[in-house]
């Protein structure tokens, strides 16, 4: 039994049966000369990884090879193994399969969407008619609470038995203290993204050591202490958390100078 020629030996003999050199042949495809010396010594390995099947086709289209005849010798050549031929009547078999999904799904459309009277059948009497009208109840007052605390969905009570609401938030560091009259001071380092909110009871003092980068809210009024960055600010709020402004010393008035002419009257 003879041996069934390669790929490699059936592309060469049928270009040297067009009498095409091998320089010439890939020249013409554009291809480089040693792919075309190892495809025809059936040297697959020093072609592109991918690229053995579709230049062995190439070139069998090329020189009037058919593999489909000699698909033992074809199947030797790495690559991805092509599919199988569609079978026409497996084809038409599924078409026909998925017509009758088809017309099955709309027949189900049809029966969920139109009313009962097109498909004869009584349509149910509704019901929605002697159902109790439902009353919906008043909308809630709006709140009295004034100036709700900057950021919140639902404003917390300036001022419940807990204390006064004292909200600090910072644009820098700043050294925070709280100092209530009768009770232990609080101390905390303010960073921008830690707000200082709590509650203190009683009249208390507030102390930053850089006031320009703090925005102070005490039950629930803003605080505009007009300090800068960089200065320090006390301030001091009774037991309703009112800010209790520093009173601006009064300015003596100048003393009376007498005039000329009543010095000259004197004289």
């Amino acid at each position: 039994m003879l041996e069934e020629a390669t790929v490699g030996h059936l592309l060469q003999q049928a270009r040297e049966a067009k009498g095409l050199s091998r320089e010439a042949l890939a020249l013409e495809l554009k291809l480089p000369l040693r792919h075309l010396d190892a495809i025809e010594s059936d040297d697959w390995s020093s072609l592109p990884p991918g690229r053995a099947r579709p230049l062995a086709r190439q070139l069998a289209e090329r020189l009037g090879v058919d593999l489909e005849s000699h698909t033992g010798a074809f199947q030797v050549v790495p690559g991805v193994q092509e599919l199988e031929p569609p079978d026409p009547r497996r084809e038409r078999l599924e078409r026909l399969v998925m017509g009758v999904l088809t017309g099955a799904s709309v027949l189900v459309v049809l029966w969920l969407v139109v009313p009962g009277p097109s498909l004869g059948r009584k349509a149910a009497s509704s019901r929605l008619g002697t159902l109790p009208k439902l009353s919906l109840p008043p909308p809630p007052p709006p709140s009295s609470a004034p100036y709700p605390v900057l950021g919140e969905l639902l404003p917390e009570a300036p001022i419940d038995e807990q204390g006064i609401l004292v909200s600090l938030r910072v644009m820098d560091a700043c050294g925070a203290r709280i100092e209530p009259e009768g009770g232990p001071p609080q101390a905390r380092a303010l960073q921008v993204s830690e707000p200082w909110r709590l509650r203190v009871k009683g009249p208390f003092s507030l102390v930053l050591d850089n006031g320009g980068v703090v925005n102070v809210e005490v039950a629930g009024r803003r605080i505009a202490h007009g300090q800068s960055v960089g200065q320090a600010w006390t301030g001091r709020f009774d037991a309703e958390g009112r800010w209790l402004r520093p009173v601006a010393p009064e300015l003596p008035e100048d003393p009376a100078v007498p005039d000329d002419d009543e010095e000259g009257g004197e004289s």
